[in-house]
């Protein structure tokens, strides 16, 4: 058994970004920051010292052209890492991503891979509104030829990185702010993390709950708290959006009857609605009622912390939604709902819960 230390998301990214350029001469990193004191959130801090700016190169701020020039340097052999420090920095180079990297393979038959990896970084925090604080991955989970990798541990953040600059194809990584602070266990040396979809974080049989990213640390401790009242759950960690592999979730479903899916982004059109609408055709007979989704409100993010507070999905919707699901007694789910405010009242909503970030 390997020897593992606890870290945060981001140190196990950044320990990845090492060890794979320290392994394959072929990978380097490309973006803007990576040379940056701060290191993008910790995760590149310290590799241009170590490897030099001919493979930790910082560029100007032309999005579109270091993509698609780290896109020609995969189909001639090169493992690029891209890094857009912002999910809206990546909009300026789509054509490249969507038309350039995924397509590649097929429209050459077969003669051309594209071994890149694009980091993008989505989600909340600090008031950033409408233009810097979106969870984009219905974009790019929606175009064959890409995968796309949402992390929601720091042993996945470490361990899906390193398969993902394994992989020949594009892949998408998208990794949640707030999730560069959650700690957790991270084996020492190489171990990449098998691409492989959900993994269930918990056992039940009042519900299925499906999550994502950020969003599964919510989960979690809505998933907690109901535990001390009795009511257990499948709460599943979706891990890769695209290939979507759902037939785990299909036989918690066949047992449990019930569904909820909570969308780190927008509902409408969001990757939940193609989970529900999957369950539906291979499960239908065995629910025992409607499948239920969350995500947030069909408008862009408010900067106001006041309407913040009532844009973002909490732990606290998310027991709710299970309580209903589950016919739970109402005082019960009310009880828990209140224990799950009163914890977070104390905290601002704009910075990640003590509860997994952990120290900064």
């Amino acid at each position: 058994m390997p020897n593992v230390k606890q870290q945060s998301g981001a140190d196990g990214i950044r320990e990845a970004l090492d060890l794979a350029l320290e392994r394959d001469s072929s990978v380097f990193l490309i973006g803007e920051g990576v040379a940056d004191p701060k290191g993008i959130f910790g995760t590149t801090s310290g590799l241009v010292e170590k490897y030099g700016p001919k493979r930790v190169i910082e560029t100007p701020i032309s999005e579109n052209c270091f993509t698609g020039a780290a896109i020609g340097a995969a189909m001639m052999g090169r493992r690029p890492v891209v890094i857009h420090q912002r999910v809206e920095f990546a909009l300026l180079s789509m054509e490249q991503i969507l038309n350039g990297a995924a397509k590649t393979h097929y429209v050459s038959n077969g003669a051309h891979k594209v071994p890149i990896v694009i980091r993008l970084v989505i989600g909340r925090g600090w008031g950033q509104g409408p233009l810097h604080s979106q969870s984009l991955e219905t974009l790019f989970g929606h175009i064959p030829g890409l995968k796309v990798l949402m992390p929601a541990t720091a042993e996945d953040c470490n361990g899906m990185l390193l398969s993902a600059i394994e992989d020949e194809n594009p892949v998408i990584f998208l990794e949640h702010r707030w999730i560069h602070y959650v700690k957790g266990e991270i084996a020492t040396g190489y171990h990449p993390a098998a691409i492989d979809g959900p993994k269930q974080l918990s056992k039940g049989e009042s519900a299925t709950v499906v999550a994502s990213s950020y969003m599964t640390l919510e989960a979690l401790q809505a998933v907690g708290a109901l535990s001390e009242e009795g009511c257990d759950v499948d709460l599943f960690d979706l891990r890769v959006l695209r290939p979507l592999k759902l037939e785990r979730i299909f036989e918690s479903v066949s047992r449990t009857g019930r569904l909820l899916v909570v969308d780190l982004g927008w509902k409408i059109l969001g990757p939940g609605a193609e989970i529900v609408s999957q369950v539906v055709e291979h499960c239908f007979d065995d629910l025992k009622s409607p499948p239920k989704r969350l995500g947030l409100p069909d408008h862009p993010t408010p900067s106001a912390k006041s309407l913040a507070a009532e844009f973002y999905i909490r732990a606290e919707h998310i027991a709710d939604a299970i309580g209903e699901l589950a016919k739970l007694p109402s005082d019960i789910s009310a009880r828990v709902i209140a224990k799950l405010a009163d914890d977070r009242q104390s905290h601002p909503i704009d910075v990640p819960h003590p509860s997994f970030q952990g120290p900064f």
